[in-house]
């Protein structure tokens, strides 16, 4: 009889968690206010900014990932094999680590530009990132600071590729592919080319951040980024 009743008290004791459970709903975005809502994603988006710069504004963050590495431009790429039977490899190789040490200077002049894009957010951009989709927060870096960004690292761009003599390096191996046909266009200048790819890099790291939050926000080490982007799963 005893047993009976120790086993009834478990049923009972499992019930009631089981009731307390179902009692106690999953919190969805409808129960996360404004204000959390706006702070989860302010961290979030700086989490995400704050990692992007630290991974790719310095030696190697460029040059030793290959999701963002510069590497030559497609057009001359196509003339490789000759150029290289011109005598042109090394020159082509320097040129490339060159390129990625331009972009891993200018990249930490992004964060401040970033910060302030943070600041300008309003409860409605916040709720449109929540809810825009896996790369949502990339989306509005871009859309607040893209022109401003790139105006700011052509110059220090140019200067680090003027300094180590890589535009001029640039523009013989862009002389030299001409000759055979490969016509420069977008890719004319090397600061352009740096300064295209090294945005087009930071904004891609800044999307990785984002995704790991938005796919496990709890190991993200954040409160607040687990009960706001956890209301979104």
């Amino acid at each position: 009889m005893k047993l009976i009743g120790k086993k009834l008290s478990f049923v009972a004791l499992a019930a009631t968690l089981l009731a307390a459970s179902a009692a106690t709903p999953a919190v969805s975005l409808s129960d996360i206010s404004n204000k959390d809502a706006s702070l989860g994603v302010k961290t979030a988006l700086e989490k995400g900014a704050t990692a992007a710069v630290a991974k790719l504004g310095v030696e190697n963050g460029f040059l030793n990932n290959d999701k963002v590495k510069i590497k030559l431009p497609p057009k001359i790429e196509k003339a490789r094999s000759i150029l290289k039977m011109a005598g042109q490899s090394k020159k082509l190789d320097d040129l490339e680590v060159s390129m990625n040490r331009a972009a891993e200077a200018a990249v930490p002049m992004a964060k401040p530009l970033l910060m302030d894009a943070i600041k300008s957010m309003t409860v409605k951009d916040a709720k449109n990132i929540l809810t825009g989709g896996d790369t949502s927060v990339t989306d509005f870096f871009k859309q607040k600071t893209a022109t401003t960004l790139s105006a700011k690292f052509l110059p220090l761009v140019k200067g680090v590729t003027d300094k180590s003599g890589v535009s001029k390096s640039y523009n013989s191996v862009m002389s030299q592919a001409q000759k055979y046909g490969v016509a420069a266009d977008q890719d004319a200048t090397v600061e352009a080319y740096v300064t295209r790819r090294a945005t087009e890099g930071l904004y891609l790291m800044i999307a990785e951040e984002e995704k790991a939050i938005r796919q496990d926000p709890l190991a993200a080490g954040s409160d607040i980024l687990g009960k706001v982007f956890g209301a979104m799963k």
